[in-house]
């Protein structure tokens, strides 16, 4: 392979998202108790969750701007218990600064460190994680996100995007990320090249359903991509 750009997925590729997300969610349902008891009283963690599942099938761009599913998710319950609608901003802005609180994998920081000595970075991601606030924008000369961009992986749009944005071929730019249909496929119906980030030896990899995806690439971590690069 010639590469000579690396594009990135966030979640699940250099963080675990379950945890991130839970912990939002417990920070904002807290959040709730203490300013809306009277919405707590009635929804939890679960019943928002089921909820919001309602709610992204009624608007295609729920799809893809998960920020905006979950602020017309609180901007609509708070409204059904007469709480101002300002509120709803509030309660995201606490869910987001929980968001993102991430704890990278143990080989991010130095594997980007010596990948951006050698090739241009960027990311492409489908949630909204804050790479400033994390700490790792600075590695990453183009950052795409669905929910500002308006599609959302698989779609080849917003990877052609990414690789018009470091002026690059997309045949020149890998892509990496965990999810063998959004990431590998996806890139590779784009006309990337993919790497699937196989951290914790996933059964997807034995399952038939995905049997016609081939990654050029399969890593347990970032550091098994600095002999490709």
């Amino acid at each position: 392979m010639r590469i000579k750009a690396v594009l990135l997925d966030l979640d699940d590729t250099l963080w675990p998202v379950a945890p991130v997300i839970s912990h939002a969610e417990h920070c904002l349902q807290q959040w709730i108790a203490e300013h809306v008891p009277e919405v707590a009283r009635e929804h939890d963690v679960a019943s928002m969750r089921a909820r919001r599942q309602i709610l992204q099938a009624s608007d295609p761009r729920f799809q893809y701007d998960l920020w905006a599913l979950r602020h017309t998710l609180l901007t609509q319950i708070f409204a059904e218990y007469g709480v101002h609608a300002d509120q709803a901003d509030r309660a995201m802005a606490v869910f987001a600064h929980a968001r993102n609180q991430v704890n990278l994998y143990d080989d991010v920081e130095p594997a980007l460190t010596q990948l951006a000595q050698r090739v241009r970075l960027g990311t492409v991601s489908n949630g909204f994680a804050d790479l400033a606030v994390i700490g790792l924008a600075d590695f990453f000369s183009v950052s795409i996100a669905a929910h500002r961009f308006g599609a959302a992986k698989p779609a080849p749009q917003i990877f052609h995007a990414a690789c018009a944005a470091l002026d690059m071929a997309p045949a020149e730019v890998l892509y990496v990320g965990d999810d063998l249909l959004l990431d590998v496929q996806g890139a590779q119906q784009a006309g990337l090249q993919a790497a699937w980030m196989n951290r914790h030896d996933s059964a997807a990899k034995n399952d038939v359903r995905f049997a016609h995806i081939r990654p050029q690439l399969e890593l347990k971590n970032l550091h098994e991509l600095l002999s490709c690069v």
